[in-house]
């Protein structure tokens, strides 16, 4: 079986999603907090109080300006990564809203286009001689790659096989 990623959840081009804790920096798996990332196996009331924990900035406007707004531009980026609207139509959509009524929508947005991927997951997850078939057939297509690199090493260096 294969899965389709939505398309909306493909990332335009340049987007960069950055620590929900700490904008300054990427989101990443190996970060010291894993509070300011979002995984996979988060469950949906996970991403939703990650969201809801997000760095914003001083002032109350809902505006892109990385240089002054990190937090909240950092939001504004994964919102419209996640609902395919240009920054502007972002902030339309939250204009004269407070924070914490944005940092929800982001988290539920979030969280709502990553279920269909949780779901395939866990359905892959379940299926075990799938897996195990899977698993086998990339270890037989490794080893012939190997064994045919290895054999080119061999002949190269001088070696005999037996």
């Amino acid at each position: 079986p294969t899965f389709k990623i939505p398309e909306a959840l493909y990332m335009k081009v340049g987007a960069k999603i950055n620590d929900l804790l700490d904008p300054s920096k990427k989101m990443s798996k190996s970060a010291e907090n894993p509070n300011g990332s979002v995984f996979l196996s988060d469950d949906r009331d996970t991403v939703i109080r990650k969201f809801k924990r997000a760095v914003t900035d001083s002032g109350l406007e809902i505006k892109y300006d990385p240089e002054n707004k990190a937090g909240v531009s950092n939001l504004l980026s994964i919102y419209s990564a996640f609902t395919g609207k240009t920054i502007s139509e972002a902030e339309a959509d939250f204009a004269g809203r407070g924070y914490g009524e944005f940092k929800l929508a982001v988290g539920e947005t979030v969280a709502d286009r990553l279920a269909p991927i949780q779901k395939e997951q866990a359905r892959l997850l379940a299926e075990k001689d799938y897996l195990d078939g899977v698993l086998r057939s990339g270890a037989e297509r490794a080893s012939k790659a190997a064994n045919r690199t290895l054999s080119k090493v061999y002949k190269k260096i001088g070696f005999f096989q037996l």
